[in-house]
């Protein structure tokens, strides 16, 4: 590691070359962007890594160190900050000599702030100018552009205590201007001639808000999805979010309750656009996934239609995620259509949008019966399949199977036990879950039977996400199905009040090594 960090030192000689603390400032978060979105075996990469380096730059005491440590004040993680600040002091008061930009680096204020945006909510660049007030500080007027990308699903609903609110998009890449009015001046032109883009200014507050928001999410996001370059900007991305002022409202979600959802559907099915459909109750059925899906997975926004939503609904969702009947199957992207028009028309979305994302629904259609998958096609039976998927939830289907696992021939449940029927036992049923694991563990006392009622309740409703992804991550490497299972209820039993405490110590259990 202290060859790694004496490379990064080496790096930060460029901080003594530069005298605009814009120029510092990317430099010193191209080096804290180096470990970003890796992950440590023992504990936050941030802490691991990046406390580290600054113990090591202190150790070597060099200007060079000193212009890092300097940076790592401004654009470090909170931890970093309060330990860069004591080290930097520590070393002036020897006489090591401090960079030139010093004094200006990280006091930036924010000034106006843009969005470009297509018509149909997939992307947004949001744009935010800064500048270092007082004497020659115009020369380092610059703006940071912001990519967000709601096209990937992010799942929103219930909220636990201490947990943030739901995303409403993930940052994919950033990148900063210096000719501010000139991408200003091309924003504004391509808005004019377009019709599927719109270009306004927002309130500083609000961007902060949202890019918050999304930022949060991507640094959540297990192996997020960005640009390769993002890392080298995330810093100071962090650095200049914090800088814009409080107080404002990131995009909520539209629809919430089961009482919004089921009038969408009324009002739908009523509409002239659904008047051609000739299988009304597949249609019923249609609409409801599709509502589900855009109030679920795309950031509670069920009227939003595009080509790229279309496609992930009927190419990734669906086959991933719903169980459907052939009649469902032949009905849904019918449906899909006639959905596409009537909130096309509920929403303003321009004739130019509607008819590109109907292009695409026709041309996914060809693609989606190769795509779809019952299970019962690879050999389940049928019968089980709809014990363990009374919901329809097909991503459902691996995870229930393992927390109640009689679908293998070693532990399948069938036949009767005693005076059990077990063909009837109803596995979504707390009552008759509960009979199945006393099954599986014969003999087990109360308080190992309620930690298993625990866990597969858990894997049962997918809450959270990371609890199946790693018990996968666990198998993947050699662990049995039982070992499994007793370390995620350990970790669960550690952390299971605090979401976010559980999602961090699931993320350590992914990373256990081999058994034996």
């Amino acid at each position: 590691m202290a060859a790694i960090f004496d490379g990064m030192l080496r790096h930060a000689r460029e901080l003594l070359a530069v005298r605009s603390p814009l120029d510092a400032e990317l430099i010193v978060s191209e080096i804290l962007g180096s470990w970003w979105g890796q992950r440590a075996l023992d504990g936050d990469v941030e802490e691991v890594v990046g406390e580290a380096l600054v113990a090591h730059a202190a150790r070597v005491g060099s200007p060079a160190a000193l212009a890092l440590l300097t940076g790592i004040t401004c654009l470090g993680t909170r931890g970093q900050a309060a330990r860069a600040e004591r080290t930097a002091l520590e070393l002036m008061d020897r006489g090591v000599a401090g960079p030139i930009w010093a004094d200006r680096v990280g006091m930036v204020e924010a000034r106006e702030c843009y969005v470009s945006r297509d018509v149909y909510g997939d992307q947004e660049s949001v744009i935010c100018v800064f500048e270092y007030p007082g004497d020659g500080g115009a020369s380092d007027r610059h703006a940071l552009v912001v990519l967000v990308d709601r096209t990937r699903p992010g799942v929103v609903g219930p909220r636990m205590p201490g947990e943030r609110p739901p995303a409403c998009g993930s940052v994919r890449d950033a990148w900063v201007s210096s000719r501010i009015d000139r991408l200003l001046d091309h924003c504004r032109r391509e808005a004019a001639v377009n019709p599927l883009m719109r270009f306004e200014e927002i309130e500083p507050r609000d961007a902060r808000a949202l890019l918050q928001r999304c930022l949060d999410h991507t640094n959540e996001e297990p192996d997020a999805p960005v640009d390769e370059n993002f890392g080298s900007y995330h810093a100071f991305v962090r650095h200049r979010v914090r800088a814009l002022p409080t107080g404002g409202r990131a995009p909520q979600p539209a629809v919430h309750g089961a009482d919004r959802r089921a009038d969408l559907a009324v009002r739908f099915l009523a509409s002239d656009e659904a008047a051609e459909l000739s299988d009304t109750a597949a249609a019923s059925r249609c609409v409801d996934r599709i509502i589900d899906y855009g109030c679920t997975h795309d950031f509670g926004r069920p009227l939003r239609v595009s080509p790229v939503k279309c496609e992930m609904f009927l190419l990734d969702w669906l086959p991933r995620k719903v169980l459907l009947s052939q009649a469902e199957q032949e009905a849904v992207p019918h449906v899909l259509a006639a959905w596409t028009r009537w909130a096309g028309r509920r929403t303003g979305l321009p004739d130019e949008a509607v008819r590109a994302t109907l292009d695409a629904v026709w041309d996914a259609t060809v693609k989606f019966a190769d795509a779809y998958r019952d299970p019962s096609s690879f050999g389940l039976d049928r019968e089980i399949v709809d014990r363990l998927l009374p919901d329809g939830d097909l991503e459902a289907l691996p995870r229930r199977a393992f927390a109640l696992p009689f679908l293998s021939g070693r532990h399948r449940v069938s036949g009767r036990h005693g005076t059990i029927d077990l063909s009837v036992l109803d596995p979504s049923d707390p009552a008759d879950r509960r009979v199945l694991l006393e099954l599986e563990h014969p003999g087990a006392t109360e308080e190992h039977l309620r930690a298993h009622e625990r866990i597969a309740d858990r894997l049962w409703r997918g809450d959270p996400p990371q609890l199946w992804e790693t018990a996968q991550a666990l198998l993947d490497v050699g662990y049995e199905r039982h070992e499994v299972l007793h370390r995620l209820i350990a970790v669960l039993d550690r952390n299971g009040h605090d979401p976010r405490a559980l999602r961090a110590g699931l993320r350590v259990l992914r990373h256990e090594p081999p058994p034996g």
